[in-house]
């Protein structure tokens, strides 16, 4: 599923125009990004959790020639699925 589909979706689901569903779609997306920018977590009941993972600075190796790379640190998200989500797309 694209985000325009989910766009679609919604608009179908909450009786919206496309405009309307298209900007509460983005709305949601971007305070998901805010708060994991501002390093809170967000959970989603029987879904599951978003939550932002540093990593420190390393050395690393560049693939073609072989010479050590420094990598800086990174923050990545991270999603961990919840056990409903778990269970429904296993099929239990």
């Amino acid at each position: 599923m694209t985000k325009s589909d989910l766009i679609e979706v919604v608009a179908q689901k909450a009786s919206l125009t496309k405009d309307k569903a298209g900007t509460v779609v983005n709305a949601i997306f971007e305070l998901m990004v805010d708060a994991m920018k501002n390093d809170e977590r967000i959970e989603i009941r029987n879904f599951g959790n978003f939550t932002v993972r540093k990593y420190p600075p390393y050395v690393g190796r560049n693939p073609k020639s072989g010479n050590p790379v420094q990598v800086a640190e990174k923050r990545m998200p991270f999603f961990k699925v919840g056990l409903e989500l778990k269970n429904r797309v296993d099929g239990k």
